[in-house]
C-alpha cells in the first residue's frame, strides 16, 4: 500500500518512514503543506499520515482543502498537539483518526490496517479470496492448509492483488503500490516477486493475463 507521510521533523519523518517500509508499505515523505497538496493532486495514495504544525500550509488547512475537493482518502493525524480542542477540530474537519506523539509504531500500523480494512469494505482482519488467506498483522499467507511468512515486498504485492480479487493489475500499478518515489525499480522486479509468491504458495495463486497484467482468482 502506498502511504503519503507529511512530517516536517526530519528525525520523526525518517523513523516513521523506515518503520513503514519495514512493514511493507511504499512511502512518499514530504515536509510541508504546499508540497503535500501538490502531491495529493498528482499521485495515488491509500492513507495520509498528516502532521499539523507544518510550514507553508498548516496540517488542518491541508485536511480542509482535501475534504473540500471531495476526496475521501483516509487521513490519520499524527501530532504533538494533545489538547481536546485540537483533536475535536481535526476529527470534525474529516480526519479518520488522531494519534498523539510520541506514539508506538505498532499502534500506528494497527490503526492503518483498521482504516484500510474499512476503506476496502473488509470486515475481517484477514484478507482472503477463498483460496489464499493473508494476515496483514503478521505477513503470513495460508494456502491449502500451509502457512508461510512472506517477505515485505511479496506481502505488498499479494496484498494489492487480494484487495481486488478478479481484477487485473498492470505492472505499473503493482510497482506504484510496492515502491516509493526514491526506490529504484528493476525491469523484472514484479516478475521476481510473483515467482517468490508462487514458489511459496503454488503456481496457480497468481494468474498471468498475457499482455495485460496479473490477478488472483475469486472463490466460486
Amino acid at each position: 500500500m502506498r502511504i503519503l507521510l507529511v512530517e516536517d521533523d526530519a528525525m520523526i519523518g525518517e523513523a516513521v518512514s523506515t518503520a513503514l517500509k519495514d512493514a511493507a508499505y511504499a512511502v512518499d515523505w514530504v515536509q510541508d503543506g504546499k508540497t503535500a497538496l501538490a502531491t495529493l493532486d498528482s499521485a495515488e495514495h491509500q492513507v495520509v499520515l498528516l502532521d499539523l504544525g507544518l510550514p507553508g500550509h498548516d496540517g488542518l488547512d491541508v485536511l480542509k482543502r482535501l475534504r473540500q475537493a471531495g476526496r475521501d482518502l483516509p487521513v490519520i493525524i499524527i501530532t504533538a498537539r494533545d489538547g481536546v480542542d485540537d483533536r475535536v477540530r481535526g476529527l470534525d474537519l474529516g480526519a479518520d483518526d488522531y494519534l498523539v506523539k510520541p506514539f508506538d509504531v505498532n499502534e500506528l500500523l494497527a490503526r492503518m490496517r483498521a482504516i484500510i480494512r474499512r476503506q476496502s469494505g473488509q470486515s475481517s482482519p484477514i484478507l482472503s479470496n477463498g483460496y489464499v488467506d493473508l494476515d496483514p498483522a503478521t505477513r503470513e499467507a495460508t494456502c491449502s492448509g500451509v502457512t508461510v511468512l512472506m517477505s515485505a515486498r511479496e506481502f505488498a504485492l499479494l496484498h494489492s492483488l487480494l484487495l481486488r480479487p478478479g481484477q487485473i493489475l498492470t505492472r505499473a500499478e503493482l510497482e506504484e503500490q510496492i515502491y516509493g518515489w526514491n526506490e529504484e525499480v528493476e525491469s523484472n522486479a514484479i516478475d521476481f516477486l510473483i515467482h517468490g509468491v508462487r514458489r511459496k504458495l503454488g503456481a496457480g495463486v497468481i494468474k498471468n493475463v498475457r499482455g495485460s497484467g496479473w490477478r488472483v482468482g475469486t472463490a466460486p
